[in-house]
């Protein structure tokens, strides 16, 4: 149960936020590395994802005994719902801004480009859509709705229904069936996932897709994992 009490907790220093620091920093340079052609940098990369996956489960184990503990009180619980608000908030400004640039180009910006005045510019540019935009040469092959991106859209809308079983069976206390749906909404994410990586090299190898051109690209995973997460450590179970 809850900790009704008036203090508000103060969990005592931690090491977990630099730990995942130095995850971070790992990752970003090691990929930068291994990309630029330094072998040793896909190393670094992987040790990066090792320490984070560390990190997760260590600070996700300390928040959780923290809960089941009595140690949040009804204001902690609180905070918590205002902090995966603000993060929920943040994801929808998030696309917003994807989606308003990428209806600008479709819609205004390229249209603009082809018009009469601005064929003394580019007069080689043709205002059809898809388009690299003026002055770029390169030929792509846009890809398809359906196959691998339809796959992933159904992945991860069946995520956000076995996370909410999770809940469900959390809020009845059945403990079993908790750790059933949590493990199938993390399995979800990692074949999500999976896909995802495959998608990219098929589309960066052969379809001549830049990783530019797939900045607007899906974020549900993390969504589900913080919701699991949430679901998990801020409403503890019964005694």
């Amino acid at each position: 149960m809850l900790n009704q009490s008036a203090r508000y907790f103060v969990p005592d220093p931690s090491t977990w936020p630099i730990t995942g620091s130095i995850a971070l920093l790992c990752m970003a340079s090691g990929a930068a590395s291994w990309f630029n052609g330094w072998a040793p940098g896909k190393f670094i990369l992987f040790s990066g994802l090792a320490i984070l996956a560390y990190m997760l489960v260590g600070w996700f184990h300390t928040v959780s005994r923290e809960s089941e503990g009595g140690k949040y009180n009804k204001q902690v619980d609180v905070s918590f719902r205002w902090g995966m608000s603000w993060f929920i908030f943040s994801e929808v400004m998030f696309f917003a801004a994807f989606f308003g640039a990428l209806f600008y180009m479709r819609v205004l910006s390229v249209p603009w480009l082809g018009d009469l005045e601005h064929k003394l510019l580019w007069p080689d540019f043709k205002a059809d859509w898809p388009a690299t935009g003026p002055g770029i040469k390169d030929a792509f092959t846009p890809m398809g709705a359906w196959g691998i991106p339809a796959i992933n859209t159904m992945l991860l809308l069946s995520s956000g229904v076995t996370v909410t079983l999770a809940h469900w069976a959390l809020l009845r206390n059945d403990r079993l069936k908790l750790i059933a749906w949590m493990f199938a909404t993390i399995g979800l994410g990692v074949t999500f996932l999976a896909f995802q990586a495959y998608e990219y090299i098929h589309a960066y190898g052969e379809l001549n897709l830049k990783l530019v051109f797939m900045v607007a690209t899906e974020l549900p995973p993390h969504v589900d994992t913080v919701s699991l997460s949430y679901t998990y450590f801020s409403v503890p179970l019964k005694d």
